[in-house]
């Protein structure tokens, strides 16, 4: 599991400003008319329209795709009951879930109420406000009466996550794991560890499936349910065992499938041994799940696995399940959630995990053997094929069903729909991240004497992203390491000041490099002080992988170093800078945005080639505009003549790339505008998602103010056309941008043309 520094959680939850959520309006406010509209007295005609009619509260609010994540803190996540407050940070974080891999807006309610009567009409009342209930983190057995209660008396679907999420994910693992071991549910022998809220769940879905209760153990803290027992709820009734068994030893002898939703550590491996052949371990417990998974696997070869833990084969993660069941009850205004909806989602997901994985995954898990089987029984949760598969399919459940107000007439549009709500390329750090842990690489940080590059360094690391080198004086690093509580005694520090015999070494192959261009082996010596030039040359002679420099330094001073000692790649005639723009649906690539002043049309070109490699590394396909401040000749000078020669060479070297200018910025990214004046363009169908800006002037200028005016999240600068991965930071940039640039060049130095 990850490594997370408590003050780091403390501080992300609490700054910029607190919390992690916010009220975005989403028309226009800027002028009398408009605010007219919005409020008095415009506001009254929708309200006449609703009253007349209440279905119309989904045409004209945002009822339609709201859900309420609604919780009193009486069982939150490991920590118990710990109160509705204390279960803040939690609910805010299952609304971005909803947002981020559903688009799904969510107001959080957190309510000081533990009687569930009491509860229940409080929840009951909030109707007309929500299209859909998410309940969180309520304890058993309260919780099943809740649900209950709240599915019968309201109109809305209403889902306990917590019990159903976790159900609908194994379900999906455990039927395709049965399929593979050849073991037909309906003959199973199952035990089962735990009997709160997730397990009762779990057991009444795999019941749903075809399990055969008469072949099920079940255990909770007090010991084995039976017909002995006295203190059994009407749940944990259900579940009784006939048979003559009061040990777990003695349940697990011959059993095919072990399920464990209790605690840490429970299962002595000797245990795993007594079981049937081909074993199925679900050790779902959290952060530790019953058996470590590594022990597990050493007693039992032939054992297939599961837990809930991120770096281990087929975690059952929740986040594969509610987001897409929501947005799908949703879309067609469900009543409810059913059991066949419930069932249509194990389903897809199991399907889902049997169709062939998309690179964009194996690039994204830094992976490329992700198939169907025994270390692979369901999705990825950064699967981008998890919506257009999960939420359909729950969508057609509930038409056939009965239980939906509204139809999907054309499913091919709505899988394009549900695609635009989120945006396939929306996890493009996420992919960049996992993909780096999967191979990390040495990093030279050329200024591990700043305090935000110490920290990144402590995050790359413990995040196994990378393995930082810190260039610096030894004494200098550990006193600030010592005064922020920073722990990277693992890291490698080197002092160039102290590395006499290295610095030596550096200086003579500088001055072979540069003799002729000016050099002296003086001017060599001098240079190898110089942390950029002697990082560079760590990575030059493979000391190190890559290198990222520029947080306290002007860039062209950052650049110089690299490219003397480094050099571009074969064929490469310039290199250029590229900026990320994350937008709410899609990327937006930016270039040159860093390094060349005032190019010519065929170093436009050269850029243009550099770019559109750079965006596909991103798993993106380049959909290219050359800007100007003229629309296909509608003004002549300079610059729209100059962008338009870049378009026509571009297109005579790169035939297959969808290019197009001169354009304007706007009309170049607003596809409806293309559409309307410019039919004619190769951007008319999408419109563009990379920006060739004509100078370095515009290109600066323009990603700046987006950042700084347009509140949008970017990334870079990234370095293009390197022999060797270096990236030149921005000056001053934050410890976020900075591990962004590190888990990039960490990839950059996976790729076999970017190694020694």
């Amino acid at each position: 599991m990850n490594k997370i520094n408590k003050q780091d959680a403390l501080n992300y939850h609490q700054f910029d400003q607190p919390g992690k959520i916010e009220v975005v309006p989403t028309k226009m406010l800027s002028t009398q008319y408009d605010l007219a509209l919005a409020y008095s007295p415009g506001v009254a005609e929708p309200c006449l329209e609703i009253a007349n009619n209440i279905e119309d509260a989904y045409k004209y609010t945002a009822k339609g795709n709201l859900v309420g994540v609604i919780s009193n803190g009486t069982a939150v996540l490991g920590l118990g009951n710990i109160g509705p407050d204390a279960s803040k940070p939690v609910m805010e974080g299952k609304g971005v879930l909803f947002k981020k891999f559903a688009g799904i807006d969510v107001f959080d309610i957190e309510i000081n109420e533990t009687d569930p009567d009491e509860f229940i009409k409080i929840v009951k009342s909030l109707e007309p406000t929500f299209g859909g209930i998410n309940l969180e983190d309520i304890k058993a057995p309260e919780c099943f009466k809740i649900e209950t209660a709240l599915r019968e008396q309201m109109n809305i679907p209403v889902m306990h996550d917590d019990q159903h999420g976790t159900a609908i994910i194994s379900s999906a693992a455990l039927l395709n794991a049965l399929e593979i071991v050849g073991k037909d549910i309906k003959t199973i022998k199952m035990v089962v560890n735990g009997a709160g809220a997730a397990a009762i769940s779990c057991l009444k879905l795999y019941v749903s499936l075809g399990l055969n209760i008469n072949n099920l153990v079940v255990f909770d803290k007090d010991g084995i349910i039976n017909a002995e027992r006295d203190d059994l709820d009407i749940f944990r009734a259900q579940f009784v065992t006939q048979r003559a068994i009061k040990t777990l030893e003695e349940a697990l002898t011959g059993a095919d499938v072990f399920i464990g939703l209790s605690a840490g550590n429970v299962l002595p491996p000797e245990y795993v041994k007594l079981m049937a052949n081909d074993p199925i371990i679900f050790a779902l417990a959290n952060p530790n799940p019953e058996i470590a998974y590594d022990l597990a696997m050493s007693v039992r070869k032939d054992l297939i696995m599961a837990t809930g833990r991120s770096d281990h084969p087929n975690q059952v993660n929740n986040v594969l399940g509610f987001p897409y069941i929501f947005r799908g009850a949703l879309d067609v205004r469900a009543t409810e959630i059913n059991e066949e909806m419930k069932l249509a989602a194990v389903k897809a997901l199991a399907l889902l995990a049997k169709e062939p994985v998309p690179e964009i995954v194996n690039k994204a898990y830094g992976d490329n053997t992700i198939c169907f089987g025994r270390e692979y029984l369901i999705p990825k949760p950064l699967d981008p094929r998890l919506i257009t598969a999960i939420s359909p399919a729950v969508a057609k459940a509930a038409i056939d069903s009965g239980v939906a107000r509204k139809t999907i007439e054309d499913w091919e549009e709505y899988d394009q729909i549900l695609q635009e709500r989120i945006g396939i390329d929306q996890k493009l750090m996420n992919r960049i991240i996992n993909q780096a842990k999967k191979n990390p690489k040495r990093v030279v940080f050329a200024e591990a004497d700043h305090f935000k590059i110490l920290k990144s360094a402590q995050i790359v690391m413990d995040q196994k992203i990378a393995h930082p080198i810190l260039l610096g004086d030894t004494a200098t690093i550990k006193a600030l390491c010592e005064t922020h509580g920073l722990d990277l005694h693992d890291a490698t520090i080197v002092d160039p000041a102290k590395e006499t015999e290295m610095r030596e070494e550096f200086a003579q192959l500088l001055y072979q490099k540069r003799q002729r261009k000016g050099m002296t082996l003086f001017d060599a010596r001098q240079a190898m002080l110089s942390r950029n030039y002697f990082g560079s040359m760590m990575v030059e002679t493979n000391r190190a992988d890559a290198l990222i420099s520029g947080l306290t330094k002007d860039y062209s001073k950052t650049i110089l170093p690299a490219l003397h000692v480094i050099g571009v790649e074969k064929g490469i005639n310039k290199v250029a800078g590229m900026y990320i723009v994350q937008n709410r649906k899609e990327p937006y690539f930016l270039a040159d945005t860093t390094v060349n002043v005032d190019p010519t049309a065929e170093e436009l070109c050269d850029i243009i080639a550099l770019t559109a490699r750079a965006v596909r590394f991103f798993d993106t396909e380049p959909r290219m505009a050359v800007l100007s401040y003229s629309n296909f000749g509608s003004n002549r000078g300079e610059i729209p003549n100059k962008a338009a020669e870049a378009v026509a060479l571009a297109r005579k070297r790169f035939p297959d790339l969808i290019i197009d200018g001169e354009l304007q910025a706007n009309t170049a990214v607003n596809k409806k505008l293309i559409q309307e004046h410019y039919p004619f363009s190769q951007l008319a169908e999408k419109g563009a998602n990379t920006l060739i800006f004509p100078d370095l002037n515009s290109g600066n200028i323009a990603y700046k103010l987006l950042q700084e005016i347009g509140g949008a999240e970017t990334i870079g600068p990234l370095l293009m056309g390197m022999r060797r991965p270096v990236h030149i930071l921005q000056l001053g940039s934050s410890t976020r941008e900075i591990v962004n640039i590190v888990a990039i060049a960490v990839v950059d130095a996976q790729q076999p043309h970017k190694q020694a």
